[in-house]
């Protein structure tokens, strides 16, 4: 099975990806790439890939949206003979290294409690890992905040169950979001080597999914390839103990 599913993602791969005409640097430039479709070839080829015919395209139209959305850019087609138009959300990541973990959703726990009503126990447990709520106790490891292979067998085997009955609820809010603006399509461009990859949401939330949920040796959680940390840094100001998850947005591009 899972050969069958590298191959599958393979072909996705090859069909989704391309070297840039003109490297792009954020969000507003795949607009006007967008809004220039007539005449700019990455934008033909992002269209070709949701599977448009170019002349059926009679008209495009790319806004950048912004807020709190996992949407970055909502893209308007409009096909000749076709009363309706298409809508096509895109969340984009832009990476300059071949290797790193970035951010894709960071929340105080309380947000995330109320999102996926967590329970009380495990939200008062996810406080002591980020920090928020310190640690009565004195930790070797750190004062102030608790790792998550430090609590006691029931409740690392909460949280893990917790985040496994509730997966693909948790992996969609992290990838596609609610509302309308959720993202259907992920645009992966690294700037360095001017490559683009655009593959659907889906085929992007199953390959990070995909896997156990497991404590990691360094106290953290994973979901399948999604890392889930305390956000840490900001010199210390409360936002340093807000929860967040996150992925190497490379490694789906490196499947062989």
């Amino acid at each position: 099975m899972e050969k069958k599913i590298t191959a599958e993602l393979r072909e996705l791969i090859a069909r989704g990806s391309s070297t840039a005409v003109n490297g792009f640097k954020n969000e507003q430039e795949v607009v006007d790439k967008f809004n220039s479709w007539r005449t700019d070839d990455d934008a033909k080829n992002w269209l070709l890939v949701m599977g448009y015919e170019i002349g059926k395209i009679t008209d495009v139209v790319a806004v950048k949206i912004t807020g709190s959305h996992k949407t970055d850019v909502q893209v308007e087609i409009k096909v000749i003979y076709d009363k309706g138009k298409g809508i096509e959300n895109i969340s984009i990541k832009l990476v300059s290294n071949k290797k790193g973990f970035n951010q894709i959703d960071k929340r105080w726990v309380d947000t995330y409690s109320e999102l996926w009503a967590i329970p009380s126990g495990i939200k008062k447990n996810l406080k002591l890992f980020t920090g928020e709520i310190v640690p009565e106790h004195i930790n070797k490891r750190n004062k102030k905040r608790m790792f998550l292979d430090e609590l006691n067998d029931i409740q690392k085997n909460k949280i893990i169950n917790f985040f496994e009955t509730n997966k693909i609820m948790v992996v969609t809010d992290l990838f596609r979001g609610r509302g309308s603006f959720q993202a259907s399509w992920f645009l992966l461009y690294k700037k360095k080597l001017k490559i683009w990859t655009l593959l659907p949401m889906s085929v992007v939330m199953n390959y990070y999914g995909n896997g156990e949920v497991r404590i990691t040796k360094q106290g953290s959680l994973k979901i399948g390839k999604i890392g889930m940390q305390r956000k840490g840094g900001d010199n210390g100001r409360p936002s340093s103990t807000m929860l967040q998850f996150k992925i190497d947005p490379c490694e789906i591009v490196k499947v062989q």
